[in-house]
């Protein structure tokens, strides 16, 4: 059963906030799976503070993105945020590097399902569905400790692992409910 997540769009000053992830060193947005009688709103809002130390207001809804095939499926709720508090500092275990991006400005190893995240959440899109479907070379993983362990056998460091998963795959995204411009 594919999992349920949220993810954070926290922009201040017109840049936003990414995180880079221990496990495959890329760059993603706030991140993380809902917990056990947690609303999608109180995990976004706990999942920022874990993951950056920031306190965040959640402003708007932009959408949800079902990531499928390759790795393990997961859906997630994408809201935008702004900071009202905290000081950015990692997650140890989780996050190796924080920091706000301009939009020109955002770096090349992105994780591939945050690139259409962050472009939505800073054209003010809201009201989406999106399909994004991934199909690697190889193996599909069904759980993460699966794919870390392939991660762990292939020799490749962390972040040439992620990409040579993805950038090696054919990958679609599909728009499913349109969207409207704030």
């Amino acid at each position: 059963m594919p999992g349920v997540a949220v993810n954070v769009a926290v922009i201040h000053e017109g840049k936003i906030l990414l995180t880079k992830r221990e496990d495959f060193e890329v760059w993603c947005l706030p991140s993380g799976g809902v917990e056990e009688g947690e609303s999608l709103a109180e995990a976004a809002i706990r999942e920022t503070k874990e993951e950056t130390g920031v306190d965040v207001e959640l402003t708007r809804l932009v959408g949800v993105y079902s990531r499928l095939g390759g790795m393990p499926d997961v859906h997630a709720v994408l809201y935008e945020a702004r900071p009202i508090g905290g000081e950015l500092r990692l997650q140890p275990g989780e996050t190796i590097e924080l920091k706000y991006f301009a939009i020109n400005e955002l770096p090349n190893e992105i994780a591939f399902a945050h690139i259409k995240r962050i472009a939505d959440a800073f054209s003010g899109k809201s009201g989406m569905s999106v399909k994004q479907e991934i199909k690697t070379i190889g193996e599909v993983v069904a759980n993460r400790d699966k794919l870390y362990a392939l991660r762990d056998q292939s020799g490749l460091t962390r972040q040439q692992f992620y990409f040579e998963r993805i950038e090696g795959s054919e990958t679609k995204e599909t728009v499913e409910v349109g969207t409207r411009d704030l």
